[in-house]
């Protein structure tokens, strides 16, 4: 198989890679890339593991082929901290003890990301909504909620 050559932006920075056109940008991310805090849970698109943000859209990367994502900004829990500094979503989901394993975590804070980049002061039920695409099977949902609540609020500077 001949490999593709794409050009694309990643947390701000433009990246070159090669890929096959079967690879998926969860692959890509991290198997070429070595970007690997975007995780595999489900592979079909169920789980919400491996969300990313595709020019201001929430994807599972697990269901967008690498090729396609030429000319594209691209998103990842990597770009959230901005070095040393916690995002307020991941210091909320810290101090709330909103994680255990951490498979699901990076989806859930790149999901939260993008609904408050959309609604900075959505309700708890528009937060269960906006994370509904995202399964953790440790935690229950609760802690989660409250996290995005209180990084909302702070991030609003309420």
């Amino acid at each position: 198989m001949s490999k593709h050559h794409i050009t694309t932006t990643i947390n701000g920075d433009e990246v070159d890679f090669l890929c096959e056109t079967s690879q998926t940008l969860l692959d890509v991310l991290r198997d070429e890339l070595h970007l690997t805090g975007t995780k595999e849970g489900c592979a079909t698109g169920d789980c919400g593991a491996c969300s990313v943000s595709l020019d201001g859209v929430l994807v599972c990367s697990c269901l967008v082929l690498g090729v396609e994502t030429g000319g594209k900004k691209i998103e990842t829990i990597e770009g959230m901290a901005d070095g040393d500094e916690l995002h307020p979503l991941q210091r909320k989901f810290v101090e709330h003890v909103a994680l255990q394993c951490g498979i699901c975590t990076p989806g859930l804070l790149v999901a939260a990301r993008s609904l408050l980049a959309k609604n900075p002061d959505p309700t708890e039920e528009e937060v269960r909504f906006g994370l509904a695409g995202n399964l953790c099977r440790c935690t229950g949902y609760q802690n989660i909620v409250n996290a995005v609540l209180d990084a909302a609020a702070e991030m609003r500077g309420a």
